[in-house]
């Protein structure tokens, strides 16, 4: 069994601390365990991937930028006969944030969402009265890093309106209420074919409500609260089965875990920071794959 773990070109910036990366790691536990693993670049047309079993969605952190292009080749992974993991149609859909509107309608708890169509010229100021918030988030359906992310208050609807106008002339954004719970943490639960495995916290930086790290947003290692874990599960189990890996990113308000992002294309998975996390990930590959064998 060949498999590919699927990247992106990283660029100039990234690449002097990609030597010691999460997709690295994996890559040698995954050897380590006699699996053939390469790093393949999702969009390098040099590539056969005809030579793979199994494909492995890694980091494709450009995806968003080339999201035709990614489908098409999501495509040609599918006529292949290229085992994706995660399955195709689950990460088309995943791809956009209007996917938010079905686990609503699911009856889990999310942060309230109005969806803004690509093309349409709204007037934000209801947007606040409709989402009961004196702060609201805006962000792009097909987007990674907060990317193109405006926070907006009442004080300066005005000033950003024609800001927003310009980037709907482009995509589908999301707004959504500002949850000040995110200066507590963003919490990150990380399931493996359905089983919980480890849980993290991502913090931002003084002064910045941003989580990630490219943002100055740091990560601590704390003992979730089971009945999250179990939130998180049940979600899980409902809109990401048969998926190899799953995050489910949110923040705890009320004592109650409010889903923010279900991220099942490219998260990083915080593998070393628990001393289970690669044997979980590697468990989950191998009855992915078995299971698949016995359906063929």
């Amino acid at each position: 069994m060949k498999i590919a773990i699927v990247s992106y070109q990283l660029p100039e910036k990234r690449k002097a601390s990609s030597l010691m990366s999460e997709d690295n790691l994996l890559i040698e536990f995954l050897k380590e365990k006699q699996l053939n693993a390469e790093q393949v670049i999702w969009n390098d047309p040099a590539v056969d991937w005809k030579q793979y079993d199994v494909a492995i969605l890694k980091s494709p952190w450009d995806y968003h930028d080339r999201i035709v292009a990614f489908f098409t080749w999501l495509d040609i992974l599918n006529a292949l006969g290229v085992k994706l993991l995660n399955p195709v149609d689950m990460v088309k859909w995943n791809s956009d944030k209007h996917y938010l509107k079905e686990i609503t309608e699911a009856g889990f708890p999310v942060i309230a969402s109005v969806f803004l169509e690509q093309g349409t010229i709204p007037y934000l100021l209801p947007l606040f009265e409709q989402l009961k918030a004196q702060k609201l988030i805006i962000k792009p359906c097909i987007s990674a890093s907060a990317k193109n992310t405006i926070i907006l208050t009442v004080a300066d609807v005005n000033i950003q309106l024609a800001v927003v106008h310009q980037l709907l002339k482009t995509g589908d954004y999301v707004v959504q209420p500002f949850m000040d719970e995110i200066f507590e943490g963003e919490w990150s639960y990380l399931f493996f074919n359905g089983q919980f495995s480890h849980a993290a916290l991502k913090v931002p930086k003084d002064g910045d409500f941003r989580v990630q790290s490219d943002h100055g947003g740091s990560v601590r290692i704390l003992e979730p609260e089971l009945s999250h874990v179990k939130s998180a599960e049940t979600l899980v189990n409902k809109f990401a089965k048969g998926a190899l890996y799953a995050r489910v990113d949110g923040v705890i308000s009320n004592g109650e875990l409010y889903l923010m992002e279900l991220e099942l294309i490219e998260p990083y998975l915080f593998l070393d920071t628990h001393p289970d996390a690669f044997l979980n990930y590697y468990n989950a590959l191998m009855e992915l794959v078995k299971t698949a064998d016995k359906i063929a």
